[in-house]
């Protein structure tokens, strides 16, 4: 898909001397900062909430929790 954006002049420069530098296109190279963009917020979503119970004691082991839940008591 084709889209239209404003990019300041001197961005632009720097992105044609950096797509030079690597030997590639200035779009190839937008793209490619949109995917590691892309990448990186994902990856810091996973960051984000990986461990997100690991200063919960009260709530003991996974297996645990989910018997205590599904049988109605809520610990």
């Amino acid at each position: 898909m084709r889209t239209l954006v404003e990019i300041p002049d001197d961005d632009i420069r720097w992105l044609d001397r950096a797509a030079a530098e690597r030997g590639l296109s200035r779009t190839a190279l937008v793209r490619e900062a949109v995917t590691q963009l892309r990448e990186g917020v994902q990856r810091k979503g996973v960051d984000s909430f990986f461990g997100l119970w690991r200063d919960r004691s009260d709530v003991g082991d996974g297996q645990g929790y989910v018997r205590r839940i599904r049988s109605g008591d809520p610990g």
